[in-house]
């Protein structure tokens, strides 16, 4: 993983100290709450339904153990003994106390770790593959790039202040394991016909109350442009995104409303850069730039990703134990192909009866540190579904990692079924959302106990968010749960056919809506009719995701429907929108951290949102009116 240089010790050190001063000023009164709000939140620090919450940065998902363990100190002698691994590869804290704030940044520069830049309307932590470095179908590590992209972008005076977040996805396989095409921009590696490397630029993809798929806006872009076409895109979302509607504001919107004159303006920044920017072509990154960041990612002592083939790599798992059939499971779920023969991906799952997804106690944190030393050279890494990932383990050793694994609740053979499912906090701690996702995941993990049960449904992806911000991604889910709030009570939406862009699911898309709102103590009775048509019904090898695609959203819309207690409300959402939940008027409230002014930027109401135009010559006045691009 990449190693921090004694620049990234001194200035991450020094961000805390700032941020000790600012919140020394809050706190004395000398700083008040509008002015502190900027300053905290681009360090991570919200404030939620109950207590302060601190997003703590991964990037790209890489975690030391000795970091892990230190994140399992602040949250037993900080917070209430446990942390909350999200979707975008990050850990957050639910209950630290403000005034504890300053210290909690100290211990974690101390150990290479911040909350830089895991808030606020700016370039967010930086996604990638969770098996980046190892994967067999890897064209290029995509870490590096991840690591330029997040220093350049890492308190960028130009891109402090965007109309709002945004969020990066870096893959460098051939399959897509970052769900490239739901992110602001996503950037997936390709090979050419010479073996030239470049990327594929998706940029405007987005869930929230408008789920879009990103538009693919350059087929291959040459590695060594990378950041300047990124910096291209960033400077014209900064130019014409809007700031006068929060609900408007992501670039999506300005590249559905603009389209293809999204692009041209894209590609005539890009050139100006190149061309007309002093020092523009200085940002080009070169062999030697890129070689110099890639050394920082150099592997684990002893081991060779240029090794030659070992016969004792299928060796080692056929000489498992076969008598213990929960071995053979764990194998087939859990652990994962590697590029270097003799070594294993393993999955350590975060998802059991009585937790809630993604989330780790201090014990359990310390138990995977020690694990991660033991078989992983002190290395895990954060998934996008919230588990841990143990990169580099010898397959020789699968058999004793399991035990081990097992004897800290960590072997859960459930890795990509139905249990393994992805879930935001919800209602039980964000003040954003409309109703819980905890208690409703945490209904579906009891009644799915079985894992002969689990094993004969197969692959599936299970989403639940607690509004429509989709931090838990329900979107993209086989199934998706959305928590609605209807007259003050919790009521939860249903969609299917989902898909994160993976081989699994194929391209990205969002799910389809399978009719009203649900009572929460239906969800788990739509969850089985809704698997209950699938087993019935299906093809012999066919997958949940497929069976949804081909049946359509009707059949689904009926098994679902006829489990209703709470309402018998069949009718057509449209012909009764002031019954339906999503007819409810958007809050007023902006979310904190997409706070508009922020800092104290202006709006500039007098600017038609949406509208692309070329900038006025100096002295010059603006017409608002024109066409966007010529």
């Amino acid at each position: 993983m990449y190693q921090y240089t004694d620049f990234d010790r001194r200035f991450i050190r020094a961000r805390a100290a700032q941020y000790r001063d600012q919140l020394e000023r809050h706190l004395a009164g000398s700083l008040g709450d509008e002015e502190f709000k900027p300053l905290r939140l681009q360090n991570g620090w919200y404030i939620q339904r109950h207590a302060p919450m601190l997003r703590v940065a991964i990037p790209y998902g890489a975690l030391a153990s000795r970091q892990l363990r230190a994140l399992a100190d602040i949250a037993e002698e900080h917070d209430r003994g446990y942390g909350h691994f999200t979707t975008r590869q990050n850990l957050q804290y639910n209950w630290i106390a403000l005034s504890d704030s300053a210290d909690v940044m100290d211990r974690l520069a101390a150990v290479d770790m911040h909350g830089i830049q895991t808030s606020g309307n700016c370039v967010r932590n930086i996604s990638s593959d969770v098996f980046a470095g190892i994967a067999p179908d890897e064209i290029v590590d995509p870490r590096p790039f991840c690591e330029i992209l997040r220093q350049w972008s890492t308190l960028h005076p130009e891109f402090a202040y965007l109309p709002r977040k945004f969020k990066i996805a870096v893959s460098g396989a051939r399959e897509d394991r970052v769900a490239a095409g739901w992110y602001d921009i996503g950037l997936q590696a390709l090979s050419d016909d010479d073996g030239q490397i470049g990327f594929r630029v998706q940029v405007g993809g987005g869930m929230g109350r408008t789920p879009m798929i990103g538009a693919v806006i350059r087929d291959f872009l040459p590695w060594p442009q990378l950041l300047l076409y990124v910096e291209a895109i960033l400077r014209v979302y900064n130019s014409y995104g809007r700031r006068d509607n929060i609900w408007k504001a992501r670039i999506k919107m300005l590249v559905k409303a603009e389209g293809a004159r999204f692009t041209e303006a894209v590609e005539r920044e890009f050139a100006d850069i190149l061309q007309r920017d002093l020092g523009g072509d200085a940002h080009l990154i070169t062999l030697h730039e890129f070689n110099r960041v890639a050394s920082q990612f150099a592997p684990p002592h002893g081991v060779r990703l240029d090794a030659p083939d070992a016969a004792a790599a299928p060796a080692a798992l056929a000489g498992g134990p076969a008598h213990e059939p929960a071995y053979l499971r764990w194998l087939q779920r859990n652990v994962h192909p590697h590029r270097v023969p003799g070594l294993r991906a393993v999955t350590l799952s975060l998802k059991r009866a009585g937790q809630a997804p993604g989330d780790a106690t201090a014990p359990q944190m310390r138990a995977a540190a020690d694990l991660a030393d033991r078989y992983s050279h002190g290395e895990l890494r954060v998934s996008h579904e919230q588990n841990l990932v143990l990169p580099w383990v010898s397959a020789a050793a699968l058999h004793a990692l399991w035990q081990d694994a097992r004897e800290t609740g960590f072997a859960t053979p459930n890795i990509g079924l139905l249990t393994d499912m992805i879930a935001c906090p919800g209602g039980d701690f964000c003040s954003l959302a409309n109703a819980r996702s905890i208690p409703i995941a945490a209904a579906i993990t009891e009644r799915y106990t079985d894992l002969d049960e689990l094993f004969d449904i197969g692959d599936i992806d299970l989403n639940i968010s607690g509004c429509i911000n989709s931090c838990g991604h329900h979107h993209s889910g086989h199934i998706g749960i959305l928590g609605v709030d209807k007259d003050g009570a919790e009521w939860y939406q249903i969609t299917v056919g989902g898909a994160d862009g993976s081989e699994l699911g194929g391209a990205a898309l969002p799910g389809k809506i399978i009719g009203p709102s649900f009572a929460a103590e239906e969800v788990p009775d739509v969850v089985e009719a809704l698997i209950a048509l699938y087993l019935r019904q299906r093809q012999p090898g066919e997958r949940f995701v497929a069976f949804a695609r081909r049946v359509g959203a009707p059949p689904f819309k009926a098994a679902a429907d006829a489990v209703r207690r709470a309402t018998a409300m069949a009718q057509d959402p449209a012909q009764h929108p002031a019954q339906h939940p999503q007819a409810a008027v958007p809050p007023l409230t902006a979310p904190e951290a997409e706070a508009t002014a922020v800092g104290g930027r202006p709006l500039s109401p007098e600017r038609p949102p949406g509208r692309l135009a070329e900038p006025s010559p100096v002295g010059g006045q603006t017409n608002w009116g024109d066409p966007a691009f010529r």
